[in-house]
């Protein structure tokens, strides 16, 4: 084995100026030389003449002529400063091999003591879980944080007056709490405050009132299980593209499981594929069966077929996937309608929910689409995700307050735990940033 070079060879390269290359070296270029120089085992193409020249300089570590002597000074400095700081008291290293290292696989990186420390247990207690509502405020720190610095913005050592008032309701209209919500707001913040300075706490606290007030009546858990006559409970998921349908039934998948409930999954978004494999790999993690058919299957016949089969199964629940489609496709809504009539055929009492997927960054649009998919669908309740992505997370409020739709779940990040059931009181401190 060749020798390892010293530490002022590694740092200063060979020593001597290199040698001008033949016609077989000319294709190589100056930084793979410094990378042969510096590697610790010499390759076995490497020419002896270099690897003589590699070991005289580290017997001699001569300075190499023609480099600045300044930068050279400086480097010499610091290391004369890193070896006072050393513990001394540790071996020196004899440049032989030190025979308690493991050899590295190939492919794998070495890992540095560093690395080494970070990865060992750490002692003490175990990170501490977050809770659903610390989960819960955290997801909607940009609606509160929005609403908290507005509110704070106007209420600043003023006296509460029609124009503070309107700034207010302008705030609140802007992060999608609706105009009847922020009217009952201001008008309740007005009545026995008026031309008196009010902090932006107490409005935080009649904004969750208010909040709570228009939520907590839509506030509904969902009720599943099979039914008397021992056929499964229908849910039906809908909801335009992109809204979160096929992860929310893996998502509910794993929380009906989880209640020792038996659920049978159907991958009726037949349009894309990578939707069927997408509830596939669902069903494998929560132990679910899938019944898939071919990209471009008839929607409809895969939902009569998955009826079927989840009774003869004798499954508790039954969730059916459907295509992500625009309310304002007159078609796609048509094969949503022949998708309905076809399960009432099975089954006249089903789809026993029709469960609308919402996704809150789409702020006032959502409201069209529960005006439509309830015509089309006869939507039963709500799941309202990706309240994390957006400021204007009060579109809750404003659907709720319009609709006045069950609000089953609603979900807050990407984890299964970051899905769960709808609180109002929960919602609305989150929302108005208030603690729990």
């Amino acid at each position: 084995m060749s020798k390892k070079p010293g530490l002022f060879s590694r740092l200063f390269g060979s020593g001597k100026e290199a040698a001008e290359p033949d016609s077989s070296d000319a294709a190589q270029t100056e930084s793979e030389q410094n990378e042969i120089v510096l590697q610790d085992d010499v390759p076995d193409d490497v020419p002896d003449d270099m690897i003589e020249e590699r070991s005289d300089h580290d017997e001699g570590d001569q300075v190499v002529e023609g480099e600045p002597l300044e930068d050279r000074d400086d480097l010499l400095e610091e290391m004369a400063e890193t070896t006072e700081e050393a513990d001394l008291s540790d071996p020196v290293s004899d440049g032989s091999e030190d025979e308690s290292f493991e050899p590295v696989e190939e492919g794998d990186e070495p890992v540095s003591p560093d690395k080494e420390a970070a990865l060992e247990p750490v002692s003490g207690e175990p990170e501490k879980k977050l809770s659903w509502f610390e989960r819960l405020k955290r997801g909607l720190a940009r609606s509160s944080g929005a609403l908290g610095e507005g509110i704070a913005s106007i209420f600043t050592k003023r006296k509460l007056d029609d124009d503070i008032l309107q700034d207010l309701e302008d705030i609140l209209i802007q992060a999608d709490l609706g105009v009847e919500t922020a009217m009952t707001i201001t008008e309740r913040l007005a009545d026995g405050r008026y031309n008196k300075e009010v902090s932006g706490e107490e409005v935080q606290n009649i904004l969750a009132d208010e909040v709570n007030a228009v939520l907590e009546p839509v506030a509904t858990p969902l009720k599943v299980g099979k039914r008397e006559d021992g056929s499964p409970h229908v849910i039906l998921m809908i909801g335009v593209n992109g809204a979160g349908k096929t992860t929310t039934i893996g998502k509910l998948a794993q929380k009906f499981r989880s209640n020792g409930q038996s659920v049978m999954l159907a991958a009726g978004d037949t349009f894309r594929a990578a939707a069927i494999d997408q509830l596939k790999v669902w069903g494998e993690r929560t132990g679910c069966p899938v019944v898939a058919r071919d990209v471009g299957s008839d929607a409809a016949g895969l939902a009569f077929d998955a009826m079927s089969e989840a009774k003869e199964q004798g499954c508790d629940l039954l969730m059916i996937d459907t295509a992500g489609r625009l309310q304002n496709r007159t078609e796609l809504m048509d094969e949503l309608e022949k998708i309905v009539r076809v399960i009432k055929k099975h089954d006249e009492s089903a789809p026993h929910s029709v469960l609308l997927v919402l996704d809150a960054t789409t702020g006032q649009n959502a409201l069209n689409q529960v005006e439509i998919f309830s015509k089309i669908a006869g939507v039963t309740g709500l799941v309202m995700t990706k309240l994390d992505g957006t400021a204007r997370g009060g579109i809750l409020v404003a659907i709720s307050a319009k609709h006045q739709l069950p609000v089953h779940f609603i979900g807050v990040g990407e984890g299964v735990d970051d899905l769960e059931p709808f609180q109002s009181q929960d919602f609305a401190r989150a929302i108005a940033g208030l603690a729990n």
